[in-house]
């Protein structure tokens, strides 16, 4: 709408509406001056920012932050065995605590002494009431021996006081002794009721020790001569392993192990047979034992008689 002068009337500015600026020569088109400067400065600062880029050196990322220490980080909850094992170690042991468990120590070591020597007995402990008779009429039978060998000496003493010839009665007992120390000694040969030991080895697992405990079982139980294999057994009898077997004497002995042995059967067989005995500990070795009674045994090996380098005889 125009004005009788002929000009446009201006519109009305409405408030917050942003002045508008002067016509630009030429052009006939007005811009507002403070967007125009607003973009300009952006574009100075774009400008700016280029140029600081392609200068500066690339960008480098920020570290992410580091993990949290196993101090920082909260523990977890221990459990009953540790803090059993924080508890006991290291000890804390004062002077009184320290007697108390040498005391205790003291006492346990007493106590395991005497279980021991305890368990020593166990074998008759565990052993059958068969058994426990036998081992009783076996020592029963020792004690019998003893007291014949007691009764024969005083028998002798008496017929030596009163004999009317008592030369003549010592030089019979004399020959008699002599005769008797002689099957001992293995000078002489024997014969007489007794037992047959065969051992079969097979396995080769029977050592030397163990055939030295069946000679001393016997000697215990009355055996008055042993012969293994040809070799006669005398007091100063020793054996040995050798390669293969086991040598008595120095002589190695074949297989299988035959001991020829005079004395009573009754008191010889019983005496192997007992529970933890000769036969038992060979079985556990895988031999096979056999005893044999006969009313006659001959042991025929002998020994050759030395004369004592140094020893004399004290009687005059």
């Amino acid at each position: 709408m125009e004005s009788r002068n002929g000009k446009r009337p201006e519109a009305p500015q409405t408030p917050g509406t942003p002045q508008r600026a002067e016509t630009t020569e030429g052009t006939g088109t007005t811009e507002p001056t403070e967007a125009t400067e607003a973009r300009e400065a952006t574009e100075a600062t774009k400008t700016v920012e280029s140029r600081l880029r392609r200068e500066l050196p690339a960008e480098v990322p920020a570290a992410l932050p580091a993990a949290r220490t196993s101090e920082e980080s909260p523990e977890a909850p221990l459990t009953g065995r540790q803090r059993l094992i924080q508890g006991l170690w290291p000890p804390r042991l004062t002077r009184p605590q320290l007697i108390v468990a040498l005391l205790l120590f003291g006492l346990g070591f007493g106590l395991a002494v005497q279980v021991a020597s305890n368990n020593d007995s166990s074998a008759l402990r565990g052993a059958r009431q068969e058994d426990l008779v036998r081992i009783l009429d076996e020592l029963d039978d020792r004690t019998q021996r003893l007291e014949d060998e007691k009764q024969g000496l005083e028998d002798q003493r008496a017929e030596l006081e009163n004999s009317s010839n008592q030369a003549e009665e010592a030089r019979r007992q004399t020959v008699e002794k002599e005769r008797q120390l002689g099957i001992l000694a293995g000078t002489v040969a024997a014969q007489g009721p007794g037992i047959t030991l065969t051992i079969e080895d097979t396995k080769g697992t029977v050592e030397a020790n163990m055939l030295l405990d069946a000679i001393q079982e016997l000697r215990a139980a009355g055996a008055e001569a042993i012969q293994v294999d040809d070799v006669r057994i005398v007091a100063g009898s020793y054996l040995a392993d050798v390669d293969g077997g086991v040598s008595v004497d120095g002589k190695k002995i074949g297989k299988p192990y035959v001991f020829k042995v005079i004395g009573k059967p009754q008191d010889l067989e019983p005496a192997l047979n007992i529970p933890g005995g000769v036969v038992q500990t060979l079985e556990k070795e895988q031999a096979t034992v056999t005893v044999e009674r006969s009313d006659k045994i001959i042991v025929d090996a002998l020994r050759p008689a030395k004369q004592p380098d140094y020893a004399r005889s004290s009687s005059r």
